[in-house]
C-alpha cells in the first residue's frame, strides 16, 4: 500500500479544488485520509484519481450519493481504474441521455408554455387536463416532473 504523504493543500492544488471541498468529500465518504503524528491529514497519491472521477461524474450531473454508491461497488473500496471508469460512466450514460431528452423537450416547449399548468393558453404543449395539478400545488410544477407531459395535437 502506498504511503499517505500528500498534504490536503497539495491535493487541493493538484486537483484544482478548495481544501474545504476535500473535507466535504471526506465527510461524505468519497475519499479517505489518514493522520500523521501531528494529527494533520495525509492522502495517498491515488486520491487524485478518485477526485478526478468525482469531478468528471459531477460534470455529467451525477449526484455525490450516486458516485458514493458506484465507488462502493469497487472491490476493497479501491480507487477506480480506467476499466472501472468505463463501467461507471457507461452506467451513468443512460441517466445522462434521459436528462438530455428531457431538456430537449423542455427547450422545444419554451415558446408555447410557461409550465405552470394554468391552461390560460389555447395551445398548451404541456397539457394539464382538468387542472389535475392545481389541487397539489401552484407554480411551475409540471416542469419538475421527470417525464414532461406529451404535446396535444
Amino acid at each position: 500500500m502506498a504511503e499517505a504523504s500528500w498534504t490536503v493543500g497539495k491535493v487541493a492544488a493538484r486537483c484544482g479544488i478548495r481544501v474545504s471541498t476535500l473535507h466535504f468529500y471526506e465527510q461524505k465518504g468519497l475519499i479517505k485520509s489518514s493522520r500523521n503524528a501531528g494529527n494533520q491529514r495525509r492522502y495517498r497519491a491515488d486520491v487524485i484519481r478518485r477526485v478526478s472521477v468525482i469531478k468528471a461524474a459531477q460534470k455529467m450531473g451525477v449526484s455525490l450519493d450516486a458516485i458514493k454508491k458506484a465507488f462502493a461497488t469497487l472491490p476493497d473500496e479501491r480507487t477506480p481504474t480506467q476499466r472501472d471508469w468505463q463501467k461507471l460512466s457507461s452506467a451513468w450514460k443512460g441517466e445522462l441521455n434521459e436528462r438530455i431528452a428531457y431538456l430537449e423537450r423542455l427547450r422545444d416547449s419554451l415558446t408555447g408554455c410557461i409550465g405552470c399548468g394554468c391552461l390560460s393558453m389555447k395551445n398548451c404543449p404541456i397539457y394539464n387536463a382538468e387542472d389535475k395539478l392545481g389541487g397539489n400545488r401552484s407554480g411551475p410544477v409540471i416542469l419538475d416532473e421527470p417525464n414532461l407531459a406529451r404535446r396535444q395535437n
